[in-house]
């Protein structure tokens, strides 16, 4: 019995890697009716938006997608139509396994970690404003809803997956109030999950000891912004964004898609 499964193609190279995975898929005898929708700058002419209300409909019917690139302007333009798609859905955990390919060159022999990214508020909130000429404020947003949320998840995702341990990354040092509400959080979760250590570490530390020691690391539990940073981070570890599978998971709907978008 088929599953039907959106399909967003995207734009760019969306479509050239859209298809190839699709051949995949088809190869290994996977039965899908596949719903192709349209989505990304190629639509925002016809629709007036990236990210069409039939899309949105389509996956929340669907229940799950798979999505190709989609492009987003630099410094001006329309919203990033990856973040209107995890937040319109609420696709609050982004979850990207990072590790070693056989046969893919890198610079390490061991890499096996998941990258937990919280996807629904932080800088990515969107909420920017000219304060005066010359002067613009961007507020990060940080609920302790959110925290807890993506908290559990990276504990109960370590816990299903017999993973040893859930480090937190975050800049409390300096941004002692939204940063230290989500590593509050993540303690808190920590002390109803003692099978599963719990660890924390300032974000450009963490960045230097990925790039000498990736094999230390077993589940980073990040914000959104530093999520996406160390994504790519960990994405190079192992040969590039091309060999990295992403995941953006809600609580009735799931997208799947390059690491990148």
């Amino acid at each position: 019995m088929s599953r039907r499964i959106t399909l967003i193609p995207g734009d760019g190279i969306g479509p050239e890697v859209t298809e190839a995975a699709l051949a995949v898929l088809a190869a290994a005898g996977v039965e899908i009716d596949w719903e192709r929708v349209e989505a990304g700058a190629d639509v925002v002419a016809k629709y007036g938006t990236p990210v069409p209300e039939g899309v949105l409909h389509s996956v929340r019917s669907n229940g799950v997608a798979l999505k190709g690139p989609i492009g987003t302007p630099i410094g001006g333009g329309f919203r990033s139509a990856n973040v209107t798609l995890r937040q319109s859905l609420d696709l609050y955990a982004s979850v990207r396994p990072v590790k070693k390919i056989r046969g893919v060159p890198s610079r390490y022999d061991e890499v096996d970690l998941i990258v937990v990214r919280e996807n629904t508020e932080g800088l990515y909130s969107g909420l920017e404003h000219r304060v005066a000429p010359g002067i613009v404020e961007s507020l990060k947003i940080v609920t302790e809803a959110a925290s807890l949320r993506i908290a559990k998840h990276a504990f109960e995702l370590a816990e299903r997956e017999g993973r040893r341990e859930v480090c937190t990354v975050h800049k409390a040092n300096i941004l002692k109030l939204s940063d230290g509400l989500f590593l509050e959080c993540a303690r808190r979760v920590a002390r109803d999950h003692s099978g599963v250590r719990h660890r924390e570490i300032i974000v450009d530390n963490c960045c230097m000891q990925l790039v000498k020691d990736p094999a230390q690391f077993d589940v980073l539990l990040l914000e959104n912004l530093y999520g996406d940073i160390l994504s790519d981070l960990c994405a190079g570890l192992v040969g590039g964004l091309g060999v990295v599978p992403g995941a953006n998971l809600g609580e009735s709907c799931a997208l799947f898609e390059a690491v990148h978008g």
